[in-house]
């Protein structure tokens, strides 16, 4: 599948949905095809901390208020840590097996049996967010942008603070020349976790970029 052709819809389905109403009245024009640049998404840290027990939805929300108010970088980490421990936690013994085995595969390079066990685990667990943030991951790295983007909407309605996959959603805009989105969708992410790595270069860059042209 050419990926050009589908980005009509991506864009106006994820884009446009993560930043309404800011973008609800705007009209996106065809995107040019990708730029082949190699941008790697943003991947949970592999050693993280054991999840916070109690009110999941209360401890998201310190976190991401004690993740806007860290002082340095060190202590963001800490922060951000615990917020992957608790978007890694999918509270099922089989999603959890499933997804050890997804990870296995993935560290071997076989990505189709990644993404069956990964298609496995959302039919069981639906509401699991890692599942759908991993095999957008895995779809991005084979270039399925349109598949990429539709589990990366699935993420964002499930929780819209996730700065991962903003993160994924601004590169793919980024790839696809769509240099305005992603700047939208890469300060986005950024207002919601300050001390993402490399995220404050790309909006420097694509600042440069936009600014003085007519959009």
């Amino acid at each position: 599948m050419s990926p050009r052709f589908p980005a009509l819809a991506l864009v106006s389905a994820a884009a446009l949905w993560l930043l309404a109403p800011m973008a609800a009245a705007q009209t996106v024009a065809p995107p040019d095809p990708p730029t082949g640049r190699a941008i790697e998404p943003m991947q949970p840290p592999k050693d993280l901390p054991r999840a916070q027990r109690g009110d999941r939805t209360r401890n998201l929300d310190f976190l991401f208020g004690a993740l806007k108010a860290a002082p340095d970088a060190d202590s963001a980490k800490q922060v951000e840590n615990r917020i992957w421990a608790l978007w890694l936690a999918s509270g099922s013994d089989t999603a959890n097996l499933l997804m050890t085995r997804a990870k296995t595969a993935i560290d071997a390079k076989d990505l189709d049996l990644a993404i069956e066990l990964l298609d496995a685990i959302i039919k069981i667990k639906p509401d699991y967010i890692e599942a759908w943030n991993r095999r957008a991951t895995i779809r991005y790295m084979r270039k399925d942008y349109a598949e990429a983007m539709d589990d990366i909407r699935q993420v964002l309605i499930r929780e819209p603070r996730h700065f991962g996959a903003m993160s994924g959603l601004g590169m793919i805009l980024q790839e696809f020349g769509d240099e305005k989105h992603a700047l939208d969708v890469f300060r986005r992410a950024l207002e919601i976790n300050p001390h993402l790595p490399k995220i404050d270069e790309m909006i420097k860059s694509l600042t440069e970029k936009v600014e003085g042209r007519d959009i």
